[in-house]
């Protein structure tokens, strides 16, 4: 099995990067490590409950489960690009603030994510949509009535891509 490292090139969060990835990297450790991302939480490892959700080219992705090498070329954006602002929420962010749809905050990261993947395709969602979109994300804390209502709340508000940030749509 070859080791060898490789160079990719994508954007993160609207800022180009390249580094070097071995065969086995998944994009989870990436952004953890080299990136210092760390927003996007570890859950199970095995795609079964979201935690690490993240967005490539518009759709929604385990991390944990998504090959680095895979990022080449892409665009990636993570929670921590979210936000139009340094230091400011983003309407979806927000809306899970105000709708009390963060308990302990773990799973978090990883519904807004799914979230916003969903607004980005249908700005306007209906309650049925939302759930099927959140299939395969879990929260322990708030029962997801909280997290469906934060939803439904920055769909209402017109939630928009972050600025300086291209999202191509995965076809």
């Amino acid at each position: 099995m070859n080791k060898a490292l490789q160079t990719i090139s994508f954007t993160v969060n609207g800022s180009p990067f390249t580094t070097q990835v071995g065969p086995g990297t998944m994009l989870l450790d990436l952004l953890r490590g080299s990136l210092g991302l760390t927003g996007t939480k570890e859950g199970c490892g095995e795609g079964e409950c979201g935690a690490c959700t993240v967005i490539v080219d518009g759709m929604a992705v385990n991390s944990c489960l998504y090959p680095a090498l895979e990022l080449q070329g892409r665009t990636l954006l993570t929670i921590e690009g979210l936000s139009r602002e340094p230091g400011q929420l983003s309407l979806i962010q927000r809306a899970f603030v105000d709708e009390g749809a963060i308990q302990c905050g773990f799973c978090t990261p990883g519904m807004i994510m799914k979230a916003h993947a969903l607004l980005l395709r249908n700005p306007a969602p209906g309650e049925r949509e939302i759930q099927d979109a959140l299939l395969g994300n879990l929260c322990r804390c708030t029962g997801y009535v909280q997290i469906v209502r934060a939803i439904r709340r920055a769909a209402e508000a017109g939630q928009e891509p972050p600025a300086n940030v291209r999202e191509r749509q995965h076809e």
